[in-house]
């Protein structure tokens, strides 16, 4: 037992000082770290507001030109791209049409930002009419999603992304065996150094809801829980992400991020591969809508909880708070 004359000292003058706290700090953020996301439509001077995310917008291609400018100004040098085509059908042919609107916004931003790191999200349900995430069999008026199949149709289009200049590709349908089916064809066509960064625990969440708004992708029927994961499983993500890796994964995700770190910590500490965090579209609605009420700091909880999927064992984090919060950062 200590001596009552000399007490347990605890590190109390640590924190006394703004800059000591600063220099004995155990995990940082910086902007380097921060994925920008962005919803691409047709049109020109496109701007149009998603009423259930205040502050994101559904952009057409010059419009996202000029977003993105900036985000590199604050710091951010990557953006995340999600396509909404002018037309959907059931083979989501949108989705690797050589002037389709991803491929568009690629070869523009590339152009403008040649520097700037453009990653793809490849997935088929913004390009179907159906809203799913695949091709689908109907059948007595029941559908189902056909993996194997669909897989064609996602290699093709990581490949269509990769020729229009994106940096890496992101594969999110949660579809069996689609990162190997994207690196062979990746490989095939002269990309073999083209990234797959995999939504490799991607759980079947009630917080993607204000997304599918954004992304008009909202499912016509059904949902995708039957390729999507159950919330209650950790090991089974585990099993998700090796698989990812011994089919050619480079850096795997976790989605959602906040309700999901201890999936976060487990992947990072059992594979130590590159691991991003998606700050999914209903925690940064819940976020704003908190601080829009005062009844939460906007700025401290956005920081507190990126810095909770840091300590977690996030290396990148996609986040529609970006741009705010590379400001942040620069204002110390």
């Amino acid at each position: 037992m200590p001596s009552p004359a000399f007490p347990f000292h605890r590190p109390r003058r640590l924190r006394q000082s703004a800059a000591l706290r600063r220099l004995v700090r155990e995990t940082r953020l910086h902007a380097d770290q921060l994925v920008l996301p962005l919803f691409i439509r047709p049109g020109r001077k496109q701007r149009h507001a998603v009423d259930s995310m205040p502050g994101v917008f559904q952009l057409s291609v010059d419009e996202a030109v000029r977003e993105v400018s900036g985000a590199v100004a604050v710091g951010v040098n990557a953006v995340l791209l999600f396509g909404i085509p002018a037309k959907k059908d059931d083979r989501a042919t949108g989705a690797y049409a050589k002037n389709g609107i991803v491929q568009k916004a690629v070869r523009a931003l590339k152009n403008e930002f040649p520097e700037l790191l453009v990653i793809t999200d490849v997935c088929l349900c913004e390009y179907m009419s159906h809203g799913h995430c695949g091709i689908v069999s109907v059948t007595r008026g029941q559908g189902k999603v056909l993996n194997d199949p669909s897989l064609r149709l996602l290699a093709r289009t990581a490949v269509s992304h990769a020729e229009a200049g994106a940096d890496i590709v992101a594969p999110s349908d949660m579809m069996d065996g689609r990162v190997g089916a994207i690196r062979m064809a990746l490989d095939g066509a002269g990309f073999s150094d083209t990234p797959i960064m995999s939504y490799a625990a991607k759980y079947a969440s009630a917080y993607y809801g204000p997304f599918r708004d954004a992304a008009d992708s909202a499912p016509k029927f059904g949902d995708r829980r039957s390729y999507q994961m159950d919330a209650a499983n950790a090991e089974e993500a585990l099993r998700e992400v090796q698989l990812d890796l011994e089919e050619g994964a480079d850096i795997v995700m976790v989605k959602p991020a906040l309700a999901y770190l201890d999936i976060l910590y487990r992947v990072k500490k059992t594979f130590g591969y590159p691991t991003a965090a998606y700050a999914v579209s209903g925690e940064y609605s819940m976020m704003k809508a908190a601080a829009a009420n005062g009844w939460v700091d906007e700025r401290a909880v956005i920081m507190e909880s990126l810095l909770g999927m840091r300590r977690a064992g996030a290396d990148i984090i996609i986040t529609y708070a970006a741009c705010d919060v590379a400001r942040w950062l620069a204002d110390g």
